[in-house]
């Protein structure tokens, strides 16, 4: 989830973590509805992953594991 402080490196470094161990996630973004756009892209180009899916507050993002 991101909330008031938006996307720190620390959540971005979790987001790396979460998407090596599921290659896919929901991330829950709470902020207004064009922040979110930008936040997703935001996310998608800091962990190399692809926004799969976008509705309302949920981004759904993917990301091969080379290791699997």
């Amino acid at each position: 989830m991101i909330g008031q402080a938006g996307l720190t490196p620390a959540v971005l470094a979790e987001i790396e973590i979460a998407l090596d161990a599921h290659e896919l996630i929901k991330i829950k973004i709470r902020a207004e509805r064009d922040d979110r756009k930008e936040i997703a892209a935001a996310i998608c180009v800091g962990t190399n992953a692809d926004l799969i899916q976008s509705i309302g507050q949920i981004a759904v993002v993917y990301r091969k594991n080379p290791k699997k």
